[in-house]
């Protein structure tokens, strides 16, 4: 049985940049435990496998698999995948531009992709509104996971919050771009602190800014997804909004902004976000990105 894949850089203009991912455009035929096996052996965050829709009015059915779990949602493998079928002719565009639905756990996430030239640009609609439930709050406790001090999470405003569009996430504020910087994961402290919280993966962010056309500055870590950290994260970014949303600082009307995450690894990434917040909640959430192509292959079961 041979399948054909490609690899590509998500949320990134620039190849080597961004956030690795791996699309076989027809998976027909394969299993669960070949899935898994395939997104371990290709060991990125995400690896989609690509399917018939159930229903005739989707464009396809995606199943996103981390390297030890599959996911019900996830914004770079959604966003990849729809440039990816665009330039391999699998999806129809109309002009330079196509709309589609995407069938994923989460439910069914709409998303426009544009074509200009060899650029590809994509944008999804949450399928889920953001949900808000009870998290850690002890920043101490946070801190020493993160090998901070708890001054470095003091950021007036901004609380710890757990939020999920399809994938929980607890949002930390720190303070600086420097604090940022000397992250470094207690990997013990994680498995005792977050082992049984819903929310098992962190999401940090500041307002210090490396690129000024930026608003935030983030990292995201998800040891329980069976990678560390991720250089850009679209499901994230979704609960971002989310997150900001219910901040009486944030006004209602729309949420525009660029986040960029992924430098300390070295594969810098840019996830613009755009929201309405309505009766101090957000809504119509959405997250767009570019994507470069970076290879095609076949792999032989």
């Amino acid at each position: 049985m041979e399948l054909t894949f490609y690899t590509a850089d998500v949320f990134t203009d620039k190849r080597f940049c961004g956030n690795q991912l791996a699309v076989f455009p027809n998976a027909a035929g394969l299993d669960a435990v070949q899935m898994q096996a395939i997104a371990r052996e290709f060991n990125f965050s995400e690896t989609v496998f690509v399917f018939e829709p159930e229903s005739d009015v989707n464009t396809k059915r995606l199943r996103i698999y981390t390297p030890g779990a599959e996911v019900p949602f996830a914004g770079h493998p959604t966003i990849g995948t729809a440039c990816v079928l665009a330039a391999s002719g699998d999806i129809m565009m109309s002009g330079h531009e196509a709309a589609i639905v995407f069938e994923e756990g989460v439910g069914n996430v709409p998303v426009t992709v544009k074509k200009e030239g060899e650029r590809l640009y994509a944008e999804l609609t949450t399928a889920q509104a953001p949900e808000f439930r009870p998290c850690v709050t002890d920043t101490k406790h946070i801190a020493a996971i993160l090998s901070l001090s708890v001054s470095d999470l003091a950021v007036e405003g901004y609380p710890l919050q757990a939020v999920s569009c399809g994938l929980p996430f607890l949002f930390v504020p720190v303070r600086s771009l420097q604090g940022m910087q000397r992250i470094r994961i207690n990997q013990s402290k994680w498995d005792s602190l977050l082992n049984n919280e819903w929310e098992q993966q962190l999401y940090l962010f500041t307002k210090e800014t490396v690129d000024q056309n930026c608003q935030f500055h983030a990292r995201m870590f998800a040891f329980d997804l069976g990678f560390g950290e991720d250089p850009a994260t679209g499901s994230a970014a979704a609960a971002f909004a989310g997150y900001l949303s219910q901040l009486a600082t944030v006004s209602d009307g729309p949420i525009c902004l660029t986040v960029e995450q992924g430098l300390e690894m070295g594969r810098p990434s840019k996830l613009f976000i755009r929201a309405e917040k309505s009766a101090g909640m957000a809504n119509v959430i959405r997250v767009g990105g570019n994507t470069v192509l970076v290879s095609q292959g076949v792999l032989t079961l």
